[in-house]
């Protein structure tokens, strides 16, 4: 089974188990990860910001205008910023490495 690691806000890492087609939203509630995910990935907030580790970033497949614009309004946008819940794993992504930001902006409230 494919394997990913958060980065938690205070630099301590977990590796974890990464089902096939399993969302990186999903795979951190399932490890009571503090990654928010307001709309419960619906694709209508930034909650589930992510960070994608530089030297995994290019292994995604590229971002779409929906999520383009909801990650305008996630807290701390870099440059490898995406979201959670639209990206699922493949036997491609076994090994990424996720930042999980220190805050989020939940317009949902």
């Amino acid at each position: 089974m494919p394997k990913m690691t958060f980065i938690k806000p205070d630099g301590s890492k977990l590796e974890v188990e990464a089902p096939l087609g399993m969302s990186i939203l999903e795979i951190a509630h399932r490890n009571k990860l503090d990654l928010e995910g307001a709309c419960e990935g619906s694709l209508a907030c930034s909650t589930c910001h992510i960070i994608v580790d530089e030297e995994d970033f290019d292994r995604l497949p590229d971002a779409d205008d929906d999520e383009e614009d909801m990650l305008d309004l996630a807290y701390g946008l870099t440059r490898t910023s995406r979201l959670g819940c639209q990206i699922r794993i493949t036997e491609e992504l076994d090994g990424l490495v996720v930042n999980l930001p220190s805050g989020s902006n939940n317009l949902l409230l």
